[in-house]
């Protein structure tokens, strides 16, 4: 029995062809669910290393979800605008019916410390990793409050476990994204939402080199490096019924990595 039927997702940011964005697509729709998701390829263009030789990149994930037997469409939108979640909401209204569950994956991350941060870098990671996702997660709240519950899972990156220095701006906006779940989860218990965070770990999506790799290995005691399946079968479980009891929690699925 397919755990998710008759369900509606919303997916952030599956932009790219090994990321979690697009693991994630995949492993709800194998469940059963239909699948909403959005892409912005500016800034994939930007990260030289995640840009898809396919053009119609998103045209193929669409047709790959559909093989699954489920519905699915896609929405090219920039996060980082004030009406951004809106028109994506009355998108996914139009083409699919009332979502239940939403992933916040999306994200903005260029690396930068002390002496390279500023205010416009700092405000490109603010617009997407928290005002984007947090105004999304009320929105959807809103949305569907006396319909019926639902399941929002946010992506973070480990920010609560060990400092990350020269990621100062990308960290200190995933550490807010945390305190908001843990608070709007309270909020939201009494309309059956749950609203929980996920920190995959370092994740083999296709940033890493050879190098890189190399380097993190000897940190995952399992003996590999996280793959983005890994993170994608932890949300289906947050998506599910089998979750009703579980929020405001910050989940480290990384495979022990220290």
């Amino acid at each position: 029995m397919k755990r998710l039927m008759n369900k509606i997702a919303i997916v952030t940011g599956a932009s790219r062809v090994n990321g979690i964005g697009t693991a994630i697509c995949r492993e709800l729709a194998r469940e059963g669910s239909d699948i909403f998701f959005t892409h912005w390829s500016k800034y994939d263009r930007m990260m030289d290393y995640f840009i898809n030789d396919d053009s119609d990149w998103s045209w193929h994930l669409m047709e790959e979800i559909r093989s699954f037997g489920v519905r699915c469409e896609s929405m090219e939108v920039d996060l980082s605008k004030p009406d951004a979640q809106k028109k994506l909401l009355d998108k996914v209204n139009e083409k699919l019916g009332s979502p239940s569950i939403l992933v916040n994956n999306a994200t903005h991350s260029v690396d930068v410390d002390f002496r390279s941060i500023n205010a416009d870098i700092f405000d490109a990671h603010y617009n997407v990793n928290v005002r984007g996702s947090c105004l999304l997660t009320a929105e959807f709240a809103r949305l569907i409050e006396g319909k019926h519950g639902g399941r929002i899972i946010n992506m973070v990156s480990g920010q609560d476990k060990s400092p990350e220095p020269g990621n100062l701006a990308y960290v200190s906006t995933k550490g807010a994204v945390s305190a908001f779940t843990k608070s709007i989860a309270l909020e939201l218990a009494p309309l059956k939402i749950t609203v929980n965070a996920v920190d995959p770990g370092p994740t083999d999506s296709g940033w890493m080199n050879s190098e890189l790799k190399e380097s993190l290995l000897p940190k995952f005691p399992m003996g590999r490096i996280g793959e983005p399946r890994d993170a994608a079968k932890l949300v289906v479980f947050l998506a599910s019924e089998e979750s009703e009891w579980i929020t405001g929690q910050i989940i480290h699925s990384d495979g022990g990595f220290w």
